[in-house]
């Protein structure tokens, strides 16, 4: 195959993989935007999930906004990674392993789509009003103080019931373990560990999330790589399985000689271990 021919395949490829990845997210935004819940039973389970987190002792989200405050360089850094820390890097990621690491970038695209799929189960029958309309008194920094992410997630998008779980959170963990996977720098690998960290406490600080909406969120994207993972092994043993009709035959060897060497051989070709004499081509029999 010429370099210019390998090159159409490998862009071809690409462009496939790209499609279906955009294609999935325009479902999910899709299907995520035209089913919300009504805003009372939205709010009737956010006050179950606050009852939970209060048995569990979860319940710290008036006390983080208390803390960081609803304004000021901390808080404008959590809207920044809530609202670039998100597509952006899932953007640019996916692109990056695109060109250089094509294993890891299915396994993102699998784990994302996989994950996305289950999210949609629970935000389609089970909608969650987050804390910042829950009626608690939190505040919405991102919408009091940036209009930059209804231009990166239109309303028309956007289900403002789809709290739990998070896949703020799901999807950059994911992104991120992609990232320690094909990184080959010390910067890049901590940049992957670190980037799910803050999300998790944007999404909490931001009053988008509870603490119930982020560890639901890491498990839903957990799964989506384990998955993935071996969607990805299956893909491989059958890759590398012989073809069928093909066995493989062990070479004696010397006992003092090189490694043994299997050869493949077709049982159904002339010749193999097992023919007979007279399945001989006429002319070729025994002498």
């Amino acid at each position: 195959m010429s370099v210019l021919a390998n090159w159409r395949h490998v862009l071809r490829t690409i462009l496939a993989d790209a499609g279906l990845v955009v294609v999935g997210i325009v479902v999910y935004f899709g299907i995520r935007g035209l089913t919300v819940g009504s805003p009372e039973t939205a709010l009737a389970n956010a006050h179950d999930v606050l009852r939970l987190e209060e048995q569990l002792r979860l319940d710290v989200e008036r006390e983080v906004q208390i803390v960081f405050g609803v304004e000021g360089p901390l808080i404008t850094l959590a809207n920044w990674v809530y609202i670039w820390g998100h597509w952006p890097v899932i953007v640019a990621t996916l692109a990056w392993l695109a060109l250089h690491n094509r294993t890891v970038f299915r396994r993102l695209r699998n784990a994302m789509l996989i994950s996305g799929g289950l999210g949609l189960c629970v935000y389609t029958t089970y909608p969650v009003a987050p804390p910042r309309l829950a009626g608690i008194g939190l505040v919405d920094t991102i919408t009091e103080q940036s209009h930059s992410y209804r231009v990166l997630q239109p309303p028309a998008f956007v289900n403002p019931f789809a709290a739990m779980p998070s896949l703020h959170v799901g999807w950059n963990l994911v992104v991120g373990l992609a990232i320690v996977a094909a990184a080959g720098t010390v910067v890049l690998r901590t940049l992957g560990r670190l980037m799910p960290v803050a999300m998790a406490m944007a999404t909490v600080i931001t009053a988008n999330h509870y603490v119930l909406d982020v560890l639901a969120g890491a498990v839903f994207g957990l799964v989506g790589w384990t998955v993935a993972l071996q969607l990805e092994k299956r893909y491989d043993r059958r890759r590398e399985a012989p073809p069928a009709g093909v066995v493989l035959v062990p070479v004696p060897r010397d006992p003092e000689g090189p490694l043994p060497v299997v050869e493949l051989q077709d049982p159904t070709a002339r010749g193999a271990p097992g023919d007979r004499a007279d399945e001989r081509p006429c002319g070729q029999g025994r002498r």
